[in-house]
């Protein structure tokens, strides 16, 4: 039986490590702050007075026991104080070098039974524990930042770990109100593993100049409800540190999506590393606060207002379809005021679609966000039809049926031959060309997707697709239309994915195959992602309620438009939409759901 961790050793009193004292200190444990550093001391002890005196103030801790916790932090510049030590955490900057020394020099300070845990997100930690002596005492314990908020803690074992460490360590991530999942060796863990990679990617997106730093990172905030864009986020994490985790997770994987984007190696060496610089992807105040958030404009920053542009008059609009996103979208248009056809295939399936809004707008007065007299103001508003020829004098009409080309391709041919000259006509597509409903007309100038996300009246997000061959005043009737509607346009070309799903369906595809190979458990993913980056739901969640079908049909769409190995749909996958498990809706997926 280990003994209990109670005095703890933390090298390394940077952002970081200050932070895993203070969780340290707070929870009743001895630290010993260790940095080469008076002055990094020095801050740290500053930084946790106060942190714990913001906690006092917000109630979180007592001022008795803020005093405990501040009486039980010591720091130090000599590895030597480290002798008492039961467990000591290094969190020494990403260098080989560096934690090997410490490791080594630790062999001859701290006593046969001390736990030595690396911090490391993007080293081996069986590399580091092949340094010690005692490598079954080392392990990985990699905490997130602001670790006294994040409740994610990574166990990192290696083949050389001993399970009694490993225990030791994870009952002590408990005692610290953490939540820690156990995961093998290998650059990233689970958390940075699925993110760098996503990251990068975006990195990519932005250096192609296919959508600006803006429009991707409101894509991901408002198209996936993440906290932060992944832009801003690579400002954040430092885009030095970004470019190291992908070097060593490319170095492993050999897989293209983790070589990091070039454009990380021109801003890393050009000192351009993110807030602590001042400046990354963004510019940020450092006036208002060094390695502060506050963006200021630059010379890439939009002009105020948005693009400004002449367009044509919007005032009714034809919807496409019965479905779930079709209805939402008439719903929409119609709270704004739009003059809304609904046309189905007959007059009996767009009848149901309009009761379906009219149930949506029950519960809008239900829950006192609109009034009755508004509810039906808006349901008047909405004409159901049986035949698209009532579309004759619509000025906007927009597409949502099946994600079939040939469908759509025979919807487009007939509103060309329906809709009057200088009506807009739009596709709510996910994943199929626009141009390809374009050609379909004669009139491709009037094209343009508008991919709205489900549910369509909650969501904000738009993605406004342009084709090459899109006029530019059809461009910017769409985005004033979407400002009308008050949801939020992000530009972006006319390729598989858009922006979100080509960014999205590639992380959710890597955690399949984590799990493909049992590296580790859709639980421990999921609770990964959700503790570690904040997500709303993890990767095995969200793919149970998109659908296993849809999932694989998007993934196979991106694989095939840039042929790189690395997107080629997970075999599980695949074996799961073979046997007819799609997720939430057929009662199995990746889980198994309760039948209503």
């Amino acid at each position: 039986m280990d003994t209990p961790l109670n005095t703890v050793a933390v090298i390394g009193l940077g952002t970081m490590g200050t932070g895993i004292a203070e969780v340290l200190a707070r929870a009743g444990r001895e630290v010993i702050g260790i940095d080469i550093s008076e002055a990094a001391g020095a801050q740290a002890v500053a930084a946790i007075e106060s942190s714990t005196a913001r906690a006092v103030r917000r109630e979180q801790l007592t001022e008795d026991e803020r005093r405990d916790a501040l009486a039980r932090v010591r720091t130090f510049t000599d590895l030597q104080a480290a002798a008492d030590a039961d467990l000591v955490i290094e969190v020494a900057p990403e260098s080989y070098e560096i934690k090997q020394q410490i490791i080594r020099e630790l062999d001859g300070v701290v006593r046969p039974e001390t736990i030595i845990a690396t911090g490391t997100n993007a080293l081996s930690v069986t590399r580091l524990a092949a340094e010690s002596q005692r490598p079954e005492r080392v392990l990985g314990l990699h905490f997130f930042n602001p670790a006294p908020a994040m409740k994610l803690v990574e166990v990192v074992s290696s083949v050389l770990t001993a399970p009694a460490a490993v225990a030791s360590v994870t009952d002590l991530a408990y005692a610290l109100g953490k939540e820690p999942v156990a995961v093998g060796d290998r650059p990233g863990f689970i958390a940075d593993g699925l993110l760098f990679g996503y990251l990068n990617q975006a990195a990519a997106m932005y250096e192609a100049k296919y959508a600006s730093r803006e429009d991707i990172d409101a894509a991901m905030r408002l198209g996936c409800g993440l906290p932060m864009g992944p832009l801003a986020l690579l400002d954040l994490i430092g885009v030095d540190t970004a470019r190291t985790v992908l070097d060593a997770m490319y170095s492993e994987s050999h897989d293209r999506l983790h070589a990091p984007a070039p454009i990380l190696k021109q801003l890393s060496e050009a000192g351009l590393t993110g807030r602590k610089a001042g400046r990354g992807f963004y510019t940020y105040d450092e006036a208002a606060a060094p390695g502060g958030s506050v963006v200021v404009p630059d010379a890439l920053t939009p002009p105020e207002g948005g693009r400004q542009g002449g367009g044509r008059t919007v005032r009714s609009v034809g919807v496409a379809g019965s479905g779930t996103m079709a209805s939402g979208i008439a719903e929409v248009f119609a709270k704004a005021g739009y003059d809304v056809v609904l046309a189905a295939r007959s007059e009996e399936k767009a009848q149901k679609a309009k009761s379906r809004i009219a149930k949506s707008l029950s519960r809008s007065v239900d829950k006192g966000r609109m009034t009755a007299e508004t509810a039906a103001k808006t349901l008047d508003r909405i004409v159901p039809a049986g035949t698209y020829d009532a579309f004759a004098d619509v000025d906007l009409a927009l597409e949502a049926v099946a994600e079939d080309l040939e469908i759509k391709q025979q919807l487009f041919a007939a509103f060309d031959k329906v809709c009057k000259p200088g009506a807009i006509l739009a596709t709510t597509t996910s994943s199929l060309p626009v141009v390809a409903c374009a050609r379909a007309t004669s009139r491709p100038g009037d094209v343009i997707g508008m991919h709205f996300f489900n549910p369509a009246p909650a969501m904000k997000l738009v993605e406004v697709v342009r084709t090459v061959l899109t006029d530019d005043d059809v461009h910017a009737t769409v985005r004033q239309v979407c400002a009308t509607i008050k949801k939020h346009p992000v530009d972006c070309g006319d390729r598989a994915g858009f922006i979100v799903n080509a960014l999205l369906f590639p992380y959710l595809n890597n955690a399949i195959k984590m799990v493909q190979e049992h590296y580790a458990t859709l639980d421990d993913i999921d609770a990964a992602m959700k503790l570690g980056g904040g997500y709303p739901m993890g990767p095995f969640e969200l793919l149970d309620v998109v659908g296993l079908d849809v999932s694989l049909a998007i993934e196979k769409v991106l694989h095939r438009e840039f042929r790189d190995p690395g997107l080629a749909p997970a075999p599980l996958l695949e074996h799961l939409v073979a046997a007819g498990c799609l997720g939430r809706k057929t009662g199995r997926g990746f889980r198994e759901y309760a039948r209503r």
